[in-house]
């Protein structure tokens, strides 16, 4: 079971109250691949410039992750962003953004990315998310991110790339500002009312990311699910984090499509893929960049898995209660 992820691939230059590092490695698709490949076959679509060294794609490549669509181009700059986190590390200042060859990114993808069982649609423009999906028609189950900027300048472009998808991924203030409802469980009804186009499936699943309060997942069918945060004795650098846990998230249910294709990918399947996102995502931050999942074994991840799995197990013991 192949995933595609397109989005960026860049470099960062990230400093905290407690550390700084002028060069690391960056992006949606980086961060997400490097999360995703510990389930499955990754195949990473996104542009890179000249200062994209055979090493840096060495790194991308990481545990088999496939980079022949990683588009290099000549005598362009890598998509940079450098940036300072606050004292709490919830808040940053954006100190500089180059797009480089980001700027002008028009995926095409191969025919192995396109027939690839699942997709992933990074944050990038709406409209390119479209453009890709329709490159991809054959893909079992398809998810996609998105931030404030689209919502604030592409939103029809955007509303009409989460109807030809089956899950959306956004934080609770993305989802209040994409419906205008008070909640997320508002939200997620207000966007699963949506008309669903002729020829699509359907929005079938909403994931609520929550920063450092967890996740919930909100499904058509009425089911829920929250996954709390892993409680860390240090954050290092936040950068990633929430595309960590997308590929954690769709990674593992890339990994249950492959040991069962006529698995519905349900409530039950997608609680799970939380729990392995948020697990992905905790090692994320203890270190900058990829630092901490270059390392990562695949024995320590479900080792953190099967502590969150005990910090949420629960049994109601009635008691009587008062009228």
């Amino acid at each position: 079971m192949t995933v595609t992820v397109v989005g960026s691939i860049a470099f960062d230059a990230v400093s905290t109250p407690f550390d700084s590092r002028d060069r690391i490695h960056g992006g949606a698709a980086f961060h997400f691949a490097q999360a995703a490949s510990f389930f499955t076959d990754v195949r990473v679509v996104g542009p890179v410039g000249d200062d994209y060294t055979d090493e840096d794609v060495a790194l991308l490549a990481t545990r088999g992750t496939n980079v022949d669509d990683v588009e290099r181009v000549a005598g362009g700059k890598t998509f940079f962003w450098k940036g300072h986190y606050h004292e709490d590390l919830n808040t940053r200042d954006t100190i500089t953004t180059e797009l480089g060859v980001f700027e002008t990114f028009e995926p095409k993808l191969s025919a192995a990315s396109a027939e690839a069982d699942v997709l992933f649609l990074a944050n990038i423009v709406p409209a390119i998310q479209r453009a890709v999906r329709a490159q991809a028609p054959a893909a079992k189950w398809v998810a996609l991110d998105s931030m404030n900027l689209w919502i604030d300048i592409a939103r029809d472009d955007l509303v009409a790339a989460i109807s030809e998808v089956d899950c959306l991924i956004l934080n609770d203030e993305e989802l209040a500002q994409l419906t205008g409802a008070r909640t997320s469980y508002a939200a997620a009804q207000a966007i699963f009312g949506w008309p669903i186009p002729e020829g699509s499936r359907g929005l079938s699943s909403i994931i609520c990311k929550q920063g450092s309060y967890g996740a919930q997942l909100f499904t058509k069918d009425g089911g829920g699910f929250t996954a709390p945060v892993f409680p860390l004795e240090s954050v290092v650098d936040p950068t990633g984090a929430g595309d960590t846990f997308a590929g954690g998230v769709v990674g593992y249910v890339a990994a249950r499509l492959a040991a069962d294709p006529s698995l519905p990918v349900d409530r039950d399947v997608l609680a799970t893929a939380l729990v392995y996102g948020t697990a992905t995502a905790s090692h994320n931050v203890e270190g900058f960049g990829g630092e901490r999942l270059f390392e990562l074994s695949g024995d320590a991840l479900r080792e953190r898995v099967g502590r969150l799995e005990s910090l949420i197990n629960f049994r109601d013991v009635p008691v009587e209660l008062r009228a």
